[in-house]
């Protein structure tokens, strides 16, 4: 079957690529995607030329819903709204398959969701209940970053968990900081963040602050950084500053270039530092499952939605990486139908 792939040839330069797809396993058409930081780097052109001349030309986004067309073992019906995983295990080892060397990301190891059609294996999708707000479902694979982070963090603390402090008040903070509500009931919730305009929008935090405007003599006992870049050092700092002996710094956040961390204090403290990266089917299954739950989570989620861009032509999809770059909050949403 013919299968025409969007692909980003050099930044801010996309092209058409006529490409062949096999009905085998489950193939999916792509119906909302989601515009990530990542992608924007690649678009921008701010990765590494190395990177850049490596990935390149590669279909961009990893954050997307669709709709199956064809299954080969009729597990899905044709129809069915599906969210697609883009972490792709290419064999097994003793590690996590979001951590492991023999997955790709798509995206980032080999093409996103910017095609016509898309060919996933069947653990590669997750069925959506038919009332989910598909825009809203769109970037749940970022959700399922937050999740997975948090489900990691439940299970390797050390220290009472009465105070738990978010930084960061972009788009993953504010998931970060609504599902430790949701799963984490009995802590309370401080999100720290540096536009006010943001941290308003932070209504079920119990409390939130400017980082250069903190009440002396506040202590947290873990923390979740949510900032990255090279914002991320100072985030990290007021952190350590912050924190409980024996507390978890939970990092999510990502930067092309080393952070420096006072390490001096982090011994003196007892701290553990826990990586957080992609996610796997049972984050996606269980970010569902919550979702479906508690339906009040899509009004606080659906305040992310800033743009929706009906994507018809390579200039509306240019327009749109464009659009969303100028936002300071907020995922841009495709609505796919070119």
């Amino acid at each position: 079957m013919i299968n025409i792939v969007y692909r980003l040839k050099s930044p801010k330069f996309f092209e058409e690529a006529i490409d062949s797809i096999e009905l085998k396993d489950v193939v999916v058409r792509p119906t909302y995607l989601s515009i990530c930081q990542a992608d924007q780097r690649y678009y921008q052109g701010s990765r590494p030329s190395d990177v850049l001349l490596e990935k390149l030309p590669m279909a961009l986004i990893h954050e997307a819903v669709g709709e199956v067309i064809f299954d080969s073992k009729n597990v899905f019906k044709p129809g069915d709204k599906v969210v697609m995983i883009p972490n792709t295990p290419f064999g097994r080892d003793e590690f996590r398959p979001n951590y492991s060397k023999l997955s790709k990301f798509r995206g980032s190891g080999f093409d996103g969701f910017t095609s016509d059609l898309v060919c996933l294996k069947h653990d590669r999708l997750v069925k959506l209940p038919s009332d989910f707000d598909l825009k809203v479902s769109s970037f749940i694979e970022l959700m399922t970053v937050a999740y997975q982070g948090i489900m990691k963090f439940n299970e390797f603390k050390k220290a009472s968990c009465n105070v738990l402090g978010v930084w960061g008040d972009g788009n993953l903070g504010y998931i970060t900081a609504l599902f430790l509500k949701e799963l984490c009931p009995d802590s309370k919730i401080i999100v720290f963040g540096k536009h006010i305009e943001n941290l308003n929008l932070f209504s079920f935090a119990d409390e939130t602050y400017l980082i250069h405007d903190v009440p002396k003599g506040l202590k947290i006992d873990h923390a979740f950084e949510c900032v990255g870049s090279a914002a991320s050092q100072s985030a990290i700092e007021q952190i350590i500053d912050l924190i409980n002996p024996q507390g978890t710094i939970n990092l999510f956040g990502v930067s092309e270039y080393p952070i420096p961390i006072n390490t001096r204090m982090v011994l003196e403290k007892g701290l553990t530092l826990q990586g957080n990266s992609r996610s796997e089917r049972e984050d996606f299954e269980g970010v569902v499952d919550i979702l479906q739950k508690d339906p009040q989570l899509f009004n606080y989620l659906s305040k992310l939605v800033t743009n929706v861009c009906e994507i018809k032509s390579l200039d509306d999809l240019k327009m749109s990486f464009d659009m969303d770059y100028i936002s300071d909050f907020g995922k841009t949403i495709l609505k796919w139908e070119i």
